[in-house]
């Protein structure tokens, strides 16, 4: 889908569930960025607050693009800014707070993802932006939240609040050292869909009861949650590595590559072995306890089932075993999920042109679909200050005379 395009036409003329509701995000890298910018998809209004120098971190991040002035735009920076406007405000200058904090009554919502108590020794923390927005929403997102926790102080990226929830370990047990990051920035994406949901939910809570609040996310805690076996299955006398013992769950070679097989109940193993060539397995006292599967994975299992596949690509094999009523499908590489059908059907690119003129940037679409609510038109993201000007002339009703005092005493940018 190219920036600008409205792809499910049937639905326009609805308009967006968030219109009207307006975010001013205090963020940087992800998980903020991630939860504004799904905000942003559902309508609503989001205006960036970024450091004169450099901005948002992610802008920095590896790889990247340029921008018009030349400035890099890190691949993380593009993934989560689409739909946002970017104002340029020194949080640590005095001027540049006040701005903050005039500007904060003007917004439904105030959101930051700074380290737990970095916005409140700087004077914008929860409480300063109560006391001029009492009906206002401050969301917060941090590696061990607000709450008391031995980790307070620590900084956090994803793969940190990933590691301790205890996941990698429990995958890789001690057959591997733990692998940090094997499926992107789980992280801060999580946790940035629970701060959405905390968002939904206060603006709801508000629309009763007139009062605004505190909503807190700790990535750890969304980690935890989104890593549920690990203490569930302990609880239960599964120990670390021994989640795979349950059923099977594994990746099989096709001819063209790999593909992903998962069989966990009995009636599943015997529709396997009848097409797999090995109707006997169902009768086999071996196979009568699911947790020996596991131990004749490799004696019996992955060969009956590689050989079975041997001839077939993994599109085909996972079209056979999906007929028979098993849950089966292709380990596609990169090159193949940009052109999948299914990702196209679904919109689920978008096209960031680069100012270069380099290949379009892939950032990943809405997977929110809504029968009543068109998807896009998507605007690209912001450059580095493009909306200072703008928005403190709309909001706040700055002179250019006092636009360029605010900028001279490096208050804004």
């Amino acid at each position: 889908m190219r920036l600008g395009d409205i792809a499910n036409a049937d639905a326009a003329g609805y308009g967006k569930p968030l219109e009207g509701v307006r975010v001013l995000a205090l963020e940087q890298m992800q998980a903020l960025p991630f939860a504004t910018q799904l905000l942003g998809r559902l309508g609503a209004d989001v205006v960036k607050i970024e450091s004169p120098k450099g901005g948002d971190s992610g802008r920095g991040a590896q790889p990247g693009f340029p921008d018009p002035q030349g400035r890099n735009v890190g691949a993380t920076f593009s993934r989560n800014n689409f739909n946002k406007r970017s104002v340029c405000v020194d949080l640590k200058h005095p001027r540049g707070r006040g701005v903050v904090l005039a500007l904060a009554p003007r917004f439904d919502i105030v959101a930051e993802n700074f380290k737990s108590g970095a916005l409140a020794r700087m004077g914008l923390g929860y409480d300063d932006v109560a006391a001029v927005h009492p009906g206002g929403i401050y969301v917060s997102i941090s590696g061990f939240g607000s709450s008391p926790s031995p980790y307070s102080d620590w900084p956090a990226y994803a793969s940190v609040v990933e590691a301790m929830s205890g996941q990698y370990d429990y995958t890789f047990a001690d057959t591997q050292p733990p692998v940090p990051s094997p499926m992107g920035a789980l992280g801060d994406t999580a946790s940035g869909l629970f701060a959405t949901i905390g968002v939904l939910a206060a603006l709801r809570h508000r629309e009763r009861t007139g009062e605004g609040q505190h909503v807190d996310v700790a990535m750890l805690d969304a980690m935890v949650s989104m890593a549920d076996i690990v203490p569930n299955f302990y609880s239960l006398g599964v120990g670390r590595g021994d989640h795979r013992k349950t059923g099977i769950m594994e990746s099989f070679r096709a001819s063209d590559g790999w593909f992903v097989l998962q069989v966990i109940r009995e009636h599943q193993l015997g529709r396997l072995a009848e097409l797999v060539g090995h109707p006997d397995w169902v009768t086999d006292s071996r196979f009568e306890v699911r947790r020996n599967w596991h131990t004749l994975l490799e004696s019996e299992i992955r060969p009956a089932i590689e050989s079975w596949a041997a001839t077939m690509t993994r599109l085909e094999a996972c079209e056979t075993l999906s007929a028979a009523g098993l849950a089966a499908g292709p380990c596609f590489r990169d090159s193949e999920v940009v052109v999948d059908p299914h990702v196209q059907a679904h919109n689920m690119l978008v096209e960031l042109p680069r100012p270069d003129g380099g290949a379009p940037v892939l950032v990943p679409g809405n997977p929110i679909k809504m029968s009543k609510v068109a998807e896009g038109p998507e605007t690209r993201v912001p450059w580095l200050g493009e909306h200072t000007d703008d928005v403190l002339r709309a909001e706040l009703a700055l002179s250019d005379d006092e636009l360029k005092s605010l900028r001279d005493d490096g208050a804004i940018a």
